[in-house]
């Protein structure tokens, strides 16, 4: 077991992100140790998501936030693969649709809340909308009513998802935040990679290039978005992402440990219900 609680943003803590080590690697020296021990967190996840699934009384939101190129869907891809898929959904969250728009801006992450006994992942998630929304200034373009142009609206807007957050830890669904932390230099070498490499082609973007313009300012909403919704209920982590087989490593560790933290069990049946099972069994035997 890999301790990660360094990780974890305190509520209340203030955070620098450009002072953190995006290259951090723990213990941890080689690719192949990594890999070795991410497996053995998958196949412990395997078991306790089998338990969720079964008992049905709580569901798991793991959201993914991070620069273009940080990770977020070979994390999932690497670390959420071998889980049911029965049990397990997940969501990316693009631009929003003329639909979505005619709702508030919560609206189209709550219809993909998983379902109790079900573990739901979001790529991207609703913290988009305080930060894409804010770089870019296009609140007007999603149709916020003109009694929301306040002075404090950011911070409202961050507050409401703190209280959404707690509604959902109150209903049983426990939410889990990730923020991968890459450096702006290990994401040039990324989106490089992507431009030479006939394989990546297709995972390149020239937004990716607008958006990397922003780096600055997305940094500086990250921190404030993390420090006011970082909470007992529903925690950042900001995990070291430039080298990818350690973010893994680290979100399946995470992953696991709140899984485990759930104490998801089988249920167990009544009296009645044996002595059924019991009848059903010699049914079976005897044909």
């Amino acid at each position: 077991m890999f301790d990660c609680s360094s990780f974890r943003v305190e509520p209340g803590v203030k955070i620098d992100l450009p002072g953190m080590t995006a290259d951090f690697t723990g213990p941890f020296k080689s690719k192949t140790e990594a890999k070795k021990h991410t497996q053995e967190n998958i196949e412990k996840m395997i078991e306790l998501q089998s338990r969720l699934y079964a008992e049905s009384a709580k569901a798991l939101l793991v959201v993914f936030q991070g620069m273009d190129a940080a990770g977020k869907d070979s994390a999932i891809r690497h670390v959420m693969s071998g889980l049911n898929p029965q049990g397990t959904s997940v969501h990316s969250f693009r631009q929003p649709s003329p639909e979505e728009l005619s709702h508030d801006y919560l609206w189209r992450y709550v219809k993909n809340l998983p379902e109790k006994g079900r573990i739901g992942i979001f790529n991207r998630s609703y913290y988009e909308e305080a930060l894409a929304v804010r770089v870019h200034q296009i609140a007007k373009a999603r149709r916020v009513p003109d009694t929301q142009a306040q002075k404090d609206f950011w911070k409202e807007r961050l507050h409401q998802m703190r209280g959404f957050e707690k509604y959902l830890h109150t209903n049983g669904t426990i939410v889990v935040k990730f923020f991968l932390n890459l450096s702006k230099e290990e994401q040039k070498k990324r989106l490089i990679e992507r431009l030479e490499d006939k394989t990546k082609n297709w995972n390149f973007s020239v937004d990716d290039m607008r958006e990397r313009e922003f780096w600055d300012d997305y940094i500086r909403f990250y921190e404030e978005a993390i420090q006011e919704t970082s909470t007992t209920w529903a925690p950042w982590y900001i995990v070291p992402s430039d080298k990818k087989w350690f973010s893994r490593l680290a979100v399946s560790e995470i992953v696991m440990q709140t899984l485990r933290d759930m104490k998801p069990e089988y249920p167990r049946l009544n009296r009645e219900q044996l002595k059924i099972h019991k009848t059903m069994r010699e049914r079976l035997l005897n044909t």
